[in-house]
């Protein structure tokens, strides 16, 4: 490569990654903005959202499963425990796990806003039809695992 091709690729590389960056940006305000109005911030959100769909989950791995640090999943947890969407249930045969479990009125809520919630996504990413979302959902896959290969 000569160059004025390496320039290219990189210069390249680089607006692909403002276009990824500022497309990510829309998108998740978008979505921000229909969490908020719901009463919730993004991270309670993710939070319910996977006990509601995956059941009761060890509260140590909540943290992996939703992208946030052990300290910020204390504080979600406390934050949803208080507004009776969850709580916290000791493992039986291990004292030192806890375990997040939604509650009656968890799932109350989740059954309200859920669908809601889902239509939402569906208006904000409707700018792509559905062989385009398939295709864009392949290459941010691409992308993905040889980023976190390097």
């Amino acid at each position: 490569m000569d160059t004025n091709e390496t320039m290219n690729v990189s210069n390249l590389s680089l607006k692909l990654f403002v276009i990824l960056s500022r497309a990510y940006r829309s998108v998740n305000e978008r979505v921000e903005e229909d969490v908020k109005g719901y009463g919730l911030n993004l991270t309670e959100f993710a939070v319910l959202e996977l006990l509601y769909h995956k059941g009761d989950q060890p509260i140590q791995h909540i943290g992996k499963k939703v992208l946030l640090s052990s300290g910020s999943i204390t504080y979600v947890v406390d934050k949803l425990e208080k507004k009776n969407f969850l709580v916290r249930k000791p493992c039986p045969k291990d004292r030192r796990v806890t375990w997040a479990s939604i509650t009656e009125e968890g799932t109350k809520f989740m059954n309200e806003i859920f669908p809601k919630h889902q239509r939402a996504i569906e208006e904000i990413v409707g700018g792509l039809d559905e062989k385009e979302k398939e295709e864009m959902m392949g290459l941010l896959k691409k992308l993905g695992y040889h980023a976190e290969s390097l």
